[in-house]
């Protein structure tokens, strides 16, 4: 290209949502979840891209996951390090949606209820949070003592971290765009507790932060260890106190490496 050449501004108009799926070992489970997102965006009156980020799977997760990319427009397929966190991150600056939503792979919330982080529905928040605790929000199957343990690491997170929020953990989170961006500049967590640091992020820089009721289906199948996983994230919670002390969520981030804003179908 002639380097006085301007090039041609691209025809291909944007999606108005990103979805990032973080997929670790998923392999079995990302296809029935895939197809009931593809259907589900088959009625949206917008542009959807969905964004698939691998994170160090050992299984076929990666064959499965670029198998629905070859087959179907708006499919990307991006790889990161280990960790939800990592791959959430990757998958924020790889969005060129102007809200970009972190669904869990197993969809334990249906994903026709994204319509309900959207406008008409919602407006007017830079970060909105999938809340099983709600007004107007049930849980499905969840055994008691899965609820109670969540229930104690909501309390740690509101006591230390994150007040005033009853589900911070629920793995269903929108995001405006360059709010997203603003606040992962500064993660440092990457494992599960990622959120409530981007929480306590967006909080920290007066970002408008709302809970939206969900219908939450228990997965038998969870990847998170009760005893293990609250133990890690409590202190991961801890952390996030001691890095605000110590300015990191003041300093001036890094930019990333790259990111992507054309990869429209």
């Amino acid at each position: 290209m002639n380097a006085n050449t301007i090039p041609a501004p691209s025809s291909r108009k944007p999606p108005l949502l990103s979805i990032i799926i973080p997929a670790y070992n998923e392999a079995q489970r990302l296809p029935g979840s895939m197809e009931k997102i593809l259907a589900w965006r088959q009625t949206a009156p917008y542009g959807v891209e969905i964004i698939i980020v691998e994170n160090g799977s050992s299984d076929r997760t990666t064959e499965v996951a670029e198998a629905f990319a070859r087959e179907h427009p708006g499919i990307r397929v991006i790889h990161s390090e280990k960790g939800k966190g990592a791959a959430v991150k990757a998958g924020v600056y790889e969005g060129a949606g102007d809200y970009l939503f972190i669904c869990d792979s197993d969809l334990s919330m249906p994903i026709a209820e994204v319509e309900k982080f959207l406008p008409p529905q919602l407006d007017g928040y830079d970060v909105a949070i999938g809340s099983r605790e709600a007004p107007g929000a049930h849980r499905f199957g969840e055994p008691g003592y899965r609820h109670l343990m969540g229930r104690v690491f909501n309390f740690i997170v509101r006591t230390l971290a994150v007040p005033g929020f009853d589900d911070t953990q629920a793995g269903f989170k929108m995001f405006k765009r360059e709010t997203a961006r603003e606040i992962f500049a500064y993660q440092t967590i990457t494992g599960w507790t990622f959120d409530v640091e981007a929480l306590y992020i967006a909080l920290k820089r007066g970002k408008k932060v709302v809970e939206v009721p969900i219908n939450w289906y228990f997965d038998e199948d969870s990847r998170v260890d009760p005893m293990k996983d609250t133990w890690r994230m409590f202190w991961d919670v801890i952390t996030i106190r001691l890095n605000d002390r110590r300015g990191v969520y003041d300093a001036r981030p890094s930019a990333p490496n790259s990111h992507t804003e054309e990869h429209y179908d």
